[in-house]
């Protein structure tokens, strides 16, 4: 890894810590020594990275704090492309629309050669089975979600049971099957997912929820046993919602 690559990487370290972190943490990180993090971090202070702290007490990146040109790894890119290669094709329109917007944003401030990578990625998203929800609805429930707002809609099971529900949406989940937007709801007084596509009406009310959605979405993680990034081995479970 060159010096440059090591800086930057150190600059992206620091980005994920919002507290003081320790030398010896950061090498244990970077696969560097000690010493190589004392002089890394006093090179960044002199070419203006608001980095603050000293040895022994521990370093944060103060908020706020860009670094043009962008720079990418080949794995980093490749993931970028395929994930929005993803967005574009199952999640709704408007937001495949911003990932196509994203990509082309990164793509003119990258060198040359990464862009040229980025353009020729050969990472693609295979067909998948169409989804029956509309992106109308879909556009509604993440502007709520966004807003914190309550949302009023009917509900429809498998098994043809209809119910009014008043929820409070802080997750979406997007499976190639099924889109899953989780809640909670008023109606039952405890959390539940529900399936897009059998929501047959959807009103974003003026009433913000009481509690903050990053709260519900900890809350009921930590209920339902799942890490951060385990979404995706719930895939089963939520397919079966009724």
């Amino acid at each position: 890894m060159s010096r440059t690559e090591r800086l930057f990487d150190l600059i992206q370290l620091l980005r994920t810590y919002h507290f003081p972190v320790t030398a010896a943490r950061l090498a244990a990180r970077l696969e560097v020594t000690v010493r190589t993090v004392y002089r890394d971090i006093a090179t960044l202070q002199a070419l203006g990275a608001p980095v603050d702290g000293e040895a022994g007490l521990g370093y944060v990146l103060r908020p706020g704090f860009l670094l043009p040109p962008l720079m990418f790894k080949d794995d980093e890119l490749e993931a970028i492309v395929l994930g929005a290669r993803w967005v574009m094709d199952r999640a709704d329109t408007q937001l495949g629309q911003a990932a196509r917007s994203a990509l082309a944003r990164i793509g003119a401030v990258l060198p040359a050669r990464l862009r040229q990578d980025l353009e020729d990625s050969p990472l693609i998203v295979g067909p998948g089975r169409a989804f029956r929800d509309s992106d109308a609805e879909l556009i509604k429930l993440r502007r709520a979600i966004r807003q914190q707002r309550k949302v009023s809609l009917r509900y429809r099971s498998v098994v043809g049971e209809i119910t009014d529900r008043v929820i409070w949406p802080f997750a979406l989940s997007f499976f190639n099957s099924v889109r899953i937007v989780v809640a909670w709801c008023e109606l039952r007084q405890d959390y539940r997912s529900f399936r897009t596509d059998l929501i047959d009406q959807t009103r974003v009310l003026s009433e913000s929820y009481p509690r903050h959605r990053s709260t519900l979405l900890k809350e009921w993680q930590t209920r339902e046993g799942i890490r951060p990034g385990d979404h995706a081995e719930r895939a089963a479970d939520f397919a079966n919602l009724s």
